[in-house]
């Protein structure tokens, strides 16, 4: 097995973005096994490499990762992305939480039912310009740097670029009223790693379509 990490989840977004944007951030290089089928989930599975029978799986360090969380963590903390002391981790663990919370209701969406499709919109950009992105603006103000956490790229950086441009992709003006948001998003566009990731043919996985739901239903069907 090569030095690289290996990641096993469906070809498509999900949890395992995140892990698939900090890795690309922090410039590693790394390999991906997808799962298409139910039978490839269950002898995952049955083999023992799922600790809690669930994917995102990541092979690092001779690990068999599982826990979306878990696996951020590692990885920020291997590619000192994860703040100079035990204040800076908080503040950042703060930040990832909430923006998870957010970028939560945008991996359920694909899985709304056609009435409630336009209903669950209204609260993503809801939430989104009432209560996630006017923290970061004020942060982000008030901090007076271009990072969220001290003076340094940290994983925070990563979680909130990756949800910015999820909701632009339903919602292309919310950041209108975030101008501290737009500037921080140009600045964090143009950061060679994340620029790269950014270019076609990356590993950056595109929205969710019928196919991607689709497959995650077969595979993980009960």
């Amino acid at each position: 097995m090569s030095g690289k990490p290996r990641l096993t989840y469906l070809n498509g977004r999900g949890r395992m973005e995140p892990v698939r944007w900090l890795l690309a951030a922090a410039g590693v290089e790394f390999e991906e096994v997808y799962l298409e089928t139910k039978e490839q989930y269950d002898k995952l599975i049955k083999d023992g490499f799922l600790l809690f029978q669930q994917v995102p799986l990541v092979e690092i360090d001779g690990m068999k990762m599982v826990q979306t969380r878990a696996i951020l963590s590692y990885i920020a903390g291997k590619y000192n992305l994860y703040g100079k002391d035990l204040k800076e981790r908080a503040l950042i663990d703060m930040y990832v939480e909430g923006i998870a919370d957010l970028m939560q209701m945008i991996l359920m969406f694909p899985f709304s039912p056609p009435d409630a499709k336009e209903k669950n919109l209204d609260s993503i950009k809801e939430r989104a310009t009432n209560r996630y992105f006017p923290v970061f603006e004020k942060v982000l103000k008030q901090h007076g740097q271009d990072f969220l956490v001290g003076n340094k790229f940290s994983w925070a950086d990563v979680q909130l670029m990756e949800a910015i441009l999820a909701v632009e992709e339903k919602i292309p003006a919310v950041l209108s009223g975030f101008p501290q948001l737009q500037v921080f998003k140009t600045k964090m566009s143009n950061m060679p790693t994340i620029k790269k990731f950014l270019q076609p043919g990356s590993p950056r996985k595109p929205p969710p379509d019928a196919h991607y739901v689709e497959t995650v239903l077969k595979v993980f069907k009960k």
